[in-house]
């Protein structure tokens, strides 16, 4: 569907439910006919079997109440449109396309490369679903390369938006003691469970359905907090994370697109987080940082 320029996240979330796998920003393909200004694309996948009158009614109306709810007009009279996409091959044809990609000292790649790795290359072996990415995205990759320089033995990393696991299960190579991730979608636990398996880091790593919600008051004091979400998610929940970092501890936050960095600045500082660097690649921003020491 096409939603107004400054909305995007907002309808983005809108087309979020128990059943979807994902959503994602922009034309579906270089084909598509670009967006009218003003507007931009807005796609979410659901699996066919969760398709239905219901779940139609529920994004439809969901859609119809975003005007009212924030006063918006030009929210007023948006309009999804479904449509059923052609059966694929997600295994086999992301392996035909798959090649190595190295972060730092992680080295992603898919099971059944057999090529040689270098000496103090660490191998995280990732075969991902149609609907989990391969490493490759800018807002991954920015994460990666920063907990590859930031995560120590030992540390306690929490993953806020865990999705298919692969920061948690980097920082569990990269020698954390303790990686707990948590997502909302219901999709993701059961591949980030395998992820970390597959990687021989089950034990170190512990991954939860659910929002913040599902963290307890034990849940506190991490040495590092990842989060790779959307900039309003981030700005809404910067004091959250805020306060499950320790004292002098780091965070990395992606997911931003450069039109949102300064209000997501913004909400980091009144957080009271230090943002130290800022990294963009392309159209998306990375933040890192760290919580002041008492």
């Amino acid at each position: 569907m096409l939603a107004p320029e400054g909305w995007h996240e907002l309808v983005a979330e809108a087309l979020s439910t128990e059943a979807t796998t994902s959503v994602c920003l922009g034309a579906p393909s270089l084909g598509t006919e670009p967006a009218p200004a003003g507007r931009e694309y807005v796609r979410t996948f659901f699996a066919e079997a969760d398709d239905g009158p219901a779940l139609r009614a529920t994004l439809s109306g969901r859609l119809a109440g975003l005007a009212a709810a924030t006063g918006a007009a030009e929210l007023a009279g948006l309009r999804a449109r479904f449509r059923i996409l052609p059966s694929e091959d997600w295994a086999n044809s992301w392996r035909r396309e798959a090649r190595p990609i190295r972060v730092g000292r992680l080295c992603i790649l898919p099971p059944d490369w057999a090529g040689v790795l270098r000496p103090d290359d660490l191998r995280l072996t990732l075969e991902p679903g149609g609907a989990f990415g391969t490493g490759r995205h800018a807002t991954t990759r920015g994460c990666l390369r920063e907990l590859s320089r930031r995560v120590r033995p030992g540390a306690r990393i929490l993953d806020a938006g865990s999705g298919s696991g692969i920061l948690a299960v980097g920082c569990a190579l990269l020698g954390a003691e303790r990686a707990l991730g948590f997502d909302t979608d219901r999709h993701a636990l059961p591949y980030a469970i395998e992820l970390a398996r597959r990687n021989g880091v089950t034990a170190r790593c512990e991954f939860r359905h659910g929002d913040f919600t599902v963290l307890g008051e034990h849940d506190r004091e991490f040495d590092g907090c990842l989060a790779n979400l959307y900039a309003d998610l981030l700005q809404a929940h910067a004091a959250d994370l805020a306060g499950r970092l320790a004292p002098g501890g780091w965070f990395c936050f992606s997911g931003c697109r450069a039109d949102k960095a300064p209000a997501t600045r913004a909400a980091l500082d009144g957080a009271g987080l230090a943002v130290e660097t800022v990294h963009r690649r392309g159209r998306w921003v990375t933040f890192a940082g760290g919580r002041p020491a008492r």
